[in-house]
C-alpha cells in the first residue's frame, strides 16, 4: 500500500501532528504524486531517527486510513500552518521570519512503503517458515512413534501432537489474530479452526500433519516470493547513498546523495557508482549499464555524454555535472516503476482477492449446514466416529480443509510477481500485473519511429563538397560551428569530426539564425551552416535549385563559406532488431503501424526497409491519437510503443502503452505501463510472449486449484475421504501452484 495520492483531512492532521513533536523540524512537504517528502530544519536533528520516525507515523496513518475510512482527527496544533498546492501539502509551524529561513536546510527523505507489514516479514521469512515446519515434522514423528516406547504414558502422543500444532500452526495462529482485529477471516483461521477441531474429536495426528504441510507449504511460497524478490532488491541496493561533490574553491567533499542539486560538479573514482545522473564534463571511461538497462558490454563516455545514477565507472577518474536531483534519477525511476508494479492488483487477482473473507465466511456456513444436515437428516453420529463412517463433525472439517482457496488465491500472484521479476532481470519493467495481463490481448501494435523503431540519434553518413576534394574542410567547418550546440545533428557533427581528428577551430562572431542555421567567422573566413534555404536565397540560388534533394532517409545541412560550398548528408540509424522483431509481431497475427510527424518519402522508404504493416506519415500529436482512435472503433485491442514527449498523449490513449528506456522522456514514462530498459525494441517481443506465458502459468494454476477443490468438496460431502487425504490434496495442490509460476523465473526468451 501506498501513500494515497491526494491526502485526506485524516492524513493531514496526522502528519501536522508529527511536525510538531519534531524538535528543530520547522516544515515538511509532501508530494504524493512523485513519491517525494522534504524536511527542513533548524539546527542539529538525528537523521537517521528522524526518517525512522517519519516511516512509522506514516504506517499508522495508513491502518488509520484503511480501518477507519480516513475520519478526520480534532483540528490541527495550534500555530500550524497548512498550504495546499496541486499535487503538495506544506506543513510549517507558523510562518518564519525571512532570517529564520535563510538558515533552515531542506533535505529529502526516502519515500517509505507505508503497507502493514507482518512483524516477522523480512526478506528472509521464508528460513523462519522453514524452521518452524522442520520442528512441527519432527514433533508430529515423535508424537507417532515414542508412545509405543513409553505405553504407560497415554497423555504422551497428543503432548507431542499438541506441541507440532503448536509450531506449526504459530505463524498461521499470529496472521489470524492479526485478520481478526480487523474482522476479516481469512485461509489461516479457518486452518487453525480445522486443527483445533480435529484434536476435539481426538484425531490429534491429522491436526498435527494438517499444520505441518500448511506451514511447509507456507515456507515454499515465502521462497518464491524470496526468489522473485531478490533480482529486484540488486537495484535497490544499486542505489548510491553518498557522493563527491567538488567545492567551488577547490576541494572535495562527501555529502549524502540527497544533498546533490542540479549544476553541482560530482566526482566518481574507479569502480565507483555514479550518485546522480549526469554529463560528463572531463575524462574517459567505460561504464557498466547492465544493471538498469540489461546491456552486459561497457559503454564508453567521453565528455557531454550522459551518465545514469546506479551505474558503474569501470576506469579511469570521471568529473561530472549533476542534471538531477537523486530523486528524479533513472535508477530512482526504475525503483518506483517496481514499487508500484508490485502493488498494483491485476484484474483476475482484485477479482479473487474481492471475495477472500466472503469466500471464507460461506465455507464455515457451509461446513455447519453439512454437520448438521448429516447429524438431524442422515443420523450421522454427530461426534464420534460409526462403524458406518466417520462423524458429522468430522466431514464438516475435511470439508473446510478441502475447500479452502489456499491455492486459488495463490494462483494469480504468484505467476504476476514470478513474471515481473523476470522481466526485471531482463530490462522490462511492468507497472503491475493489469499490463501483463493487457498485453497479451492486442491486436494492433502502434510505434513510433525516431527512438523506437529507429536509434533517435542521427550519423552523418556522408560529406560533399563543391568543388569536389575538399570534404575534409567542410566537416571540420561545422565542428568548429557546432561544438558547443545540444542538439542531435551538432552531436552527429562532432562525433564525426571527433572520430576522425579534424582540427579543433575557434569560432568568433558566432549567432544563431533563428529557424535556419548558425553563423561565425572561423579565422578569417565568414561560415554559415545551415537548412538548403540558406543557399536559395543567395546569389547561388539559381544553381542551388537545380541540385537534387537528398534521398528520402537523409537530413541534409549545407555549409557556405568564401570559395567553398558543402553539405554533410546524416541519417536515423535503423535499429538492427527491428524488422526482426516486426517480422515476429506479424507471424503471431499483430498488425503493426509506423505512427510518425516525418514527411511520407521518409516514413515509406524506413516502413518498407524494416517491413511494416502500415504507415502513417506527416502526423501531429493530436492525429496519432485519432489514428489509435480508428482502431479501437473497430474493436481492436492497441499497444503502443514511444519514447518521447510527444508520444505521451498516444500512450494515455493506448490500451497498453510501453516506454522505451529510461532515457526516455519523463512525461511518455509517466504514461507508460511497460518500460523497455536499454531502448531495446526487441525487449517488447520478449514482454509479449512473456505475457502469454504467464497467461498459461495462470490458467493452468485455476484449473488446478479449482479442480482439485471441486472433487475433494465432492468426495467430502459424501464421506469418502478422512482428513489426512484431504489435506494432502489441498497442501498438494498449493505448492504445485507455486512450483508452476516459479517455472517463470527460469523460462527463457524465445
Amino acid at each position: 500500500m501506498l501513500i494515497p495520492d491526494t491526502l485526506d483531512d485524516s492524513w493531514v492532521a496526522g502528519l501536522a501532528e508529527f511536525l510538531n513533536t519534531q524538535q528543530n523540524v520547522e516544515a515538511l512537504v509532501v508530494e504524493p504524486g512523485k513519491r517525494r517528502i522534504a524536511v527542513a530544519t533548524l539546527g542539529p536533528v538525528d537523521e537517521e531517527r528522524l526518517r525512522a520516525r517519519l516511516a512509522e507515523i506514516l504506517r499508522v496513518l495508513h491502518d488509520q486510513h484503511d480501518h477507519n475510512h480516513g475520519h478526520p482527527r480534532e483540528g490541527l496544533p495550534p500555530g500550524m500552518k497548512v498550504s495546499r498546492e496541486p499535487g503538495q501539502m506544506l506543513f510549517e509551524k507558523g510562518i518564519p521570519c525571512q532570517t529564520a529561513a535563510r538558515f533552515r536546510r531542506w533535505r529529502e527523505i526516502p519515500w517509505p512503503e507505508v503497507g502493514h507489514t507482518h512483524a516477522f516479514e523480512t526478506g528472509e521469512h521464508w528460513k523462519l517458515l522453514a524452521t518452524l515446519a522442520g520442528a512441527c515434522f519432527v514433533l508430529m514423528l515423535a508424537g507417532y512413534i515414542v508412545p509405543s516406547f513409553v505405553p504407560g504414558l497415554p497423555w504422551i502422543g497428543p503432548a507431542l501432537f499438541i506441541a507440532a500444532m503448536c509450531t506449526g500452526g504459530w505463524d498461521a495462529f499470529v496472521d489470524s489474530l492479526d485478520g481478526l482485529r480487523h474482522f476479516q477471516v481469512d485461509i489461516h483461521f479457518l486452518m487453525i479452526a480445522v486443527a483445533v477441531g480435529a484434536s476435539a474429536i481426538g484425531h490429534f495426528g491429522e491436526g498435527a500433519l494438517l499444520l505441518f504441510l500448511f506451514s511447509t507449504s507456507g515456507a515454499l511460497e515465502e521462497f518464491a516470493l524470496f526468489r522473485t524478490r531478490r533480482a529486484i532488491d540488486a537495484l535497490f541496493k544499486a542505489a548510491p547513498k553518498t557522493a563527491r561533490r567538488e567545492k567551488p574553491g577547490g576541494g572535495e567533499e562527501t555529502i549524502p546523495v540527497e544533498d546533490v542539486r542540479t549544476g553541482d560538479t560530482i566526482l566518481a573514482r574507479e569502480g565507483d557508482a555514479f550518485p546522480v545522473d549526469g554529463e560528463m564534463l572531463s575524462g574517459k571511461t567505460a561504464v557498466d549499464e547492465s544493471n538498469l538497462t540489461g546491456e552486459s558490454t561497457p559503454v564508453e563516455k567521453f565528455p557531454g555524454d550522459p551518465v545514469y545514477s546506479g551505474t558503474i565507472n569501470l576506469w579511469g577518474a570521471a568529473r561530472f555535472r549533476a542534471t538531477a536531483p537523486a530523486a528524479e534519477s533513472s535508477l530512482q525511476k526504475i525503483i518506483r516503476l517496481i514499487q508500484d508494479a508490485q502493488h498494483l492488483k491485476a484484474p483476475s487477482q482484485r477479482f479473487t482477492d474481492k471475495f477472500g473473507t466472503p469466500y471464507a465466511l460461506g465455507i464455515m456456513g457451509a461446513a455447519l449446514a453439512v454437520f448438521l444436515f448429516d447429524w438431524l437428516v442422515l443420523h450421522v453420529p454427530p461426534f464420534r466416529d460409526g462403524v458406518d463412517g466417520f462423524s458429522a463433525f468430522y466431514r464438516a472439517m475435511t470439508l473446510l480443509v478441502v475447500a479452502s482457496p489456499c491455492a486459488l488465491v495463490l494462483s494469480i500472484p504468484s505467476a504476476i510477481l514470478a513474471a515481473i521479476a523476470w522481466g526485471a532481470r531482463r530490462g522490462i519493467l511492468f507497472r503491475g500485473g493489469a499490463a501483463l495481463e493487457k498485453l497479451a490481448s492486442v491486436d494492433v501494435v502502434a510505434l513510433d519511429k525516431t527512438g523506437t523503431l529507429t536509434t533517435g540519434e542521427l550519423v552523418v553518413e556522408r560529406v560533399e563538397s563543391f568543388p569536389p576534394g575538399r570534404e575534409d574542410e567542410v566537416a571540420a567547418l561545422a565542428l568548429a560551428l557546432e561544438k558547443e550546440a545540444s542538439h542531435p545533428i551538432a552531436h552527429a557533427i562532432v562525433r564525426y569530426g571527433r572520430n576522425r581528428n579534424l582540427p579543433d577551430r575557434e569560432v568568433d562572431k558566432f549567432r544563431a539564425i533563428t529557424g535556419a542555421g548558425v553563423q561565425g567567422e572561423v579565422g578569417s573566413a565568414r561560415c554559415v551552416l545551415g537548412r538548403r534555404e540558406l543557399i536559395e536565397q543567395g546569389p547561388l540560388g539559381v544553381w542551388a535549385k537545380s541540385l537534387p534533394l537528398p534521398p528520402p532517409e537523409f537530413a541534409e545541412v549545407w555549409l557556405v563559406a568564401e570559395n567553398l560550398l558543402g553539405r554533410l548528408l546524416l541519417r536515423d540509424q535503423i535499429r538492427t532488431q527491428s524488422a526482426p522483431v516486426l517480422a515476429a509481431l506479424k507471424a503471431e497475427g499483430l498488425h503493426t503501424v509506423m505512427l510518425t510527424g516525418d514527411r511520407r518519402e521518409t516514413a515509406e522508404a524506413v516502413g518498407k526497409q524494416i517491413g511494416l504493416s502500415e504507415v502513417r506519415a506527416g502526423l501531429k500529436p493530436a492525429d496519432k491519437v485519432a489514428v489509435l482512435g480508428e482502431f479501437k472503433q473497430q474493436g481492436k485491442i492497441v499497444a503502443m510503443v514511444g519514447d518521447g514527449v510527444n508520444d505521451a498523449p498516444c500512450l494515455a490513449a493506448a490500451d497498453v502503452s510501453v516506454g522505451m528506456g529510461a532515457r526516455g522522456a519523463d512525461a511518455a514514462l509517466e504514461q507508460a505501463e511497460i518500460v523497455l530498459m536499454g531502448d531495446k525494441i526487441e525487449l517488447f517481443l520478449d514482454a509479449y510472449h512473456l505475457s502469454h506465458r504467464t497467461r498459461r502459468v495462470i490458467h493452468q494454476n485455476l484449473v488446478i486449484s479449482l479442480g482439485t477443490i471441486i472433487v475433494m468438496v465432492g468426495a467430502a460431502l459424501f464421506g469418502f475421504v478422512p482428513i489426512t487425504i484431504g489435506v494432502v490434496a489441498h497442501e498438494g495442490s498449493t505448492v504445485v501452484v507455486c512450483l508452476n509460476s516459479l517455472r517463470l523465473l527460469w523460462a527463457k526468451a524465445k
